[in-house]
């Protein structure tokens, strides 16, 4: 580059903090040409480095620098960045200039770059990168401690995270390197901030100890989860084991000090006492025999912070919830439960839980999960009236690591591995609600009513034997179901959703018609409320999910059930709801064929293409799948398509279908369905629908994921026009086949030679006699061969 660049690339930088976009975008085109040039982030490392200059400036050099090593640190990369060149930057990001940056920010994202050329270099083309931070950890500045601190979290994330053996070989080196130090550090740095803190110190002093002791925490989890062959083996790692829970103690009762101090040391206590229990989920989670001698103290930890009135006291949320996690993580522990597992330390474990959750321990927890976390607060209640379709929808996946409802839920549904014990109580408690008359005005009566439901329904399996469900609903939940005040909407909700966990558990077939108007009525009711109809919506869909499932009883309740969901699904605001009705809908078309209401279909089939186009609008993909998927589901159901929505569905499958559409990642596989589906209910190929099968060759082309569903779109084609489509598309598609035929497992060569055969047995005009079988000789060729 040129001799002058420092100061062409200082005023380029200068010029791309802009907010005037015609002097931005030329700066920022300028820089990505820059980016493939020798010695460019020699130049970015000495502006980030002076911290006279302009902070935004900085920011853009050390964000440049950042995606540069993404790039072109790999020695494979295509332009990467010269061996001579990455000496020079290793040795200038670990300057005093760097290790002391004044700019919170931009010494975060130093620290990031720092660790992305770690995971490439560290340690064989980066040794003395660890030991120059350990030395700068000793530094009187509490700056460059501070920085190196950082830096070094980063690194050790960095290079935690590789998984090869012999990279993990040598994080277990490092691991003994610095592990002794860095607890040291934690020690001294923790004891300062909980020492000040209870002596009422200036908030800066309690900040800049907090700060360090939860850097150092962070490191430590790293290295004592990912560091060690066995964690147990190491007296340094079992003596911080040991005191993560008294140090979580003394920080809850410090927390309390700090309320009214500021929000920023307030969070940053929080987050050290989330990171302490973080660090006892990471070793039950990676190395649970090692976290054997950890059972009882976070047992008895959690139980008296999650369970008792004084520990309750001192907690926050998400402190909770990683609470309760730890008890799920013991419980669930295979390592844990000896029928299966004979090690000496299995049984330990074994013993050790039992007698921390003895019967009685046992049914006080599951009393209070559900008379406490199960109970609807006013802030879920405020939801529900501001947002019904947001509070409706279920939380899926791993919500139960982050959200308190769906963790306490979990650990619910975990504790009744002690079912002889639980079952009872639960009984108990659902038996003392049925003595009891809950007036609608009674609001804390609904709330217990629907969080003794909530357990009854979430233990459904493990209450066959003890509750008569046919008794139970038609006696007294089909009546609740009747109760149309707004409190009771609540309780309208749940029966909902206890009829559908409770179908396939036990319920007797002649009750399912009850079941399916009990459903119904909540659900075509105009006035009812939103998250009771999707309530009864999902139940719906459990009930025709089921094995027992029978088609001639549901038959009569069809009609309802599908004008029902199109109003559900027309009056519905979220694209998420929406999309959710669209499952319904589809599970029922799918279950009942040509049972379906003509009626009720045509209302579906007109209104989806208004709401097509809104999820294309929004770029809802999924949305969009859904409705896919519900035109597949309705076609094979009526067993033809209605002319006025045909040409739609022929522009969507050609949307759908195109791979240079970006959406066609997520619509494809439903798109190739509904294409089969409009090619299975027609008579005869329009110009349109011939046109359509230009889209198939690029489709083989990508991979032969979607072979078999290609094939049989061919066959439909085949059979419909086939003189037209195997001397145009159909030709060039059966080409394809034979290059592929070579990598095809036998059921793909099979799926083809079918495709022949239909190939041999239609019929062609006189003109194009032997046209079938010119296309198929070349493949019939190579399979012979």
């Amino acid at each position: 580059m040129d001799p002058n660049i420092y100061a062409l690339v200082l005023d380029t930088l200068n010029r791309a903090t802009s907010q005037d976009t015609e002097v931005l975008k030329p700066a920022e085109k300028k820089l990505q040409e820059w980016e493939v040039e020798p010695g460019f982030y020699s130049v970015l490392l000495n502006v980030l480095s002076n911290h006279s200059i302009d902070g935004n400036v900085r920011w853009l050099a050390v964000m440049c620098f950042k995606n540069g090593v993404d790039r072109y640190w790999r020695k494979t990369a295509p332009n990467a960045i010269t061996e001579d060149e990455k000496v020079k930057l290793r040795q200038g990001l670990l300057t005093t200039n760097i290790l002391s940056e004044p700019v919170a920010q931009i010494a975060t994202q130093l620290a990031v770059l720092i660790s992305k050329i770690a995971r490439f270099d560290c340690p064989t083309n980066w040794p003395d990168l660890v030991p120059e931070l350990m030395g700068a950890l000793k530094a009187p500045q509490p700056l460059m401690q501070h920085r190196s601190l950082l830096i070094f979290h980063h690194v050790v994330k960095a290079l935690a995270s590789k998984r090869l053996v012999d990279e993990r070989r040598t994080f277990q080196e490092l691991t003994n390197t610095v592990y002794a130090f860095i607890l040291n550090l934690w020690h001294e740095n923790t004891e300062l901030f909980l020492r000040h803190i209870q002596e009422g110190a200036a908030t800066e002093l309690i900040t800049e100890h907090l700060e360090k002791a939860l850097l150092c925490l962070r490191i430590l989890r790293k290295l004592t989860v990912f560091g060690f062959k066995k964690t147990h083996d190491s007296q340094d790692a079992m003596a911080f084991l040991n005191v993560v829970f008294d140090r979580a103690k003394t920080s809850l009762e410090c927390r309390k000090l700090l309320k009214g101090r500021g929000i920023y040391p307030l969070e940053l206590c929080e987050k050290f006492i989330i990171h302490l229990t973080k660090v006892a989920l990471g070793v039950l989670s990676a190395q649970p025999f090692s976290y054997v001698p950890l059972i009882r103290p976070s047992l008895e930890f959690a139980l008296y912070y999650c369970f008792t009135e004084q520990g309750m006291a001192l907690i926050y949320e998400r402190f909770t919830i990683q609470c309760l996690n730890i008890v799920k993580g013991i419980l669930q522990c295979m390592e844990y439960k000896p029928p299966k597992v004979k090690e000496a330390l299995t049984l330990q474990a074994h013993q050790v839980k039992m007698e921390v959750l003895d019967p009685n321990t046992l049914c006080h927890m599951c009393r209070h999960l559900v008379s406490h976390y199960f109970l609807l607060s006013a802030d879920d209640l405020a939801l529900w009236d501001a947002e019904p379709e947001s509070f409706a929808t279920d939380e899926a996946g791993e919500s139960w690591k982050y959200s308190l409802r769906p963790c306490t839920e979990a650990l619910f549904s975990e504790l009744f591995q002690f079912r002889s014990v639980l079952a009872p109580e639960l009984v108990r408690m659902l038996a003392d609600l049925q003595t009891q008359q809950i007036s609608p005005d009674d609001l804390p009566g609904i709330l217990k009513k629907d969080a003794v439901y909530n357990a009854v329904g979430l233990a459904a399996f493990d209450l066959y034997d003890d509750v008569d469900f046919d008794e139970w609903f038609t006696n007294v939940l089909s009546q609740e179901l009747k109760i149309k005040d707004n409190n009771y909407r609540i309780i309208r909700r749940r029966v909902c959703q206890l009829i559908g966990q409770w179908c396939g558990v036990r319920a007797s077939q002649s009750l399912r018609p009850a079941m399916y108007a009990a459903l119904l009525e909540p659900l075509s009711r105009p006035d009812e409320d939103a998250a009771v109809k999707l309530a009864a919506a999902e139940a719906l869909r459990s009930t025709i999910d089921d094995f027992n499932f029978d088609v001639e009883q549901f038959a009569p309740f069809a009609p309802h059930a599908i004008a029902a969901l199109y109003e559900l699904l027309v009056e519905s605001e979220e694209m998420d709801t929406k999309m959710h009705v669209l499952h319904v809908v589809s599970f029922v078309t799918e279950r009942m064929g040509g049972r379906v209401a003509r009626g009720g279909a045509a209302q579906l089939f007109a209104y989806l293409p208004q709401l097509w186009a809104h999820a294309t609008a929004a770029s809802h993909n999924m949305l969009r799948a859904a409705a896919l998927a519900a035109l597949v589901h309705l076609l094979k159901a009526l067993g033809e398509c209605p002319p006025n929505i045909r040409p739609w569905i022929l522009s969507v499958v050609n949307e759908s279908t195109k791979l240079t559409e970006p959406a066609h990642v997520y619509l494809l596989e439903d798109a190739l369905e509904l294409w089969l589906a409009i090619l299975e209910t027609s008579q005869a190929a329009d110009p349109v629908t011939l046109q359509l099968a230009e889209n198939l060759c690029p489709i083989l082309e990508q991979s032969s994921e979607h072979l078999r569903i290609v094939v049989y779109i061919m066959q439909a084609y085949t059979l419909l026009c086939p003189e037209e489509f195997l001397s145009g598309p159909g030709g060039k598609c059966m080409a394809l086949l034979e290059d592929m035929l070579s990598d095809m497992r036998t059921e793909g060569i099979i799926t083809v030679l079918k495709m022949a055969e239909i190939c041999i047995s239609v019929s062609f005009p006189e003109r194009n006699a032997f046209l079938g079988v010119k296309v198929i000789w070349p493949i019939l060729i190579r399979v012979i061969q």
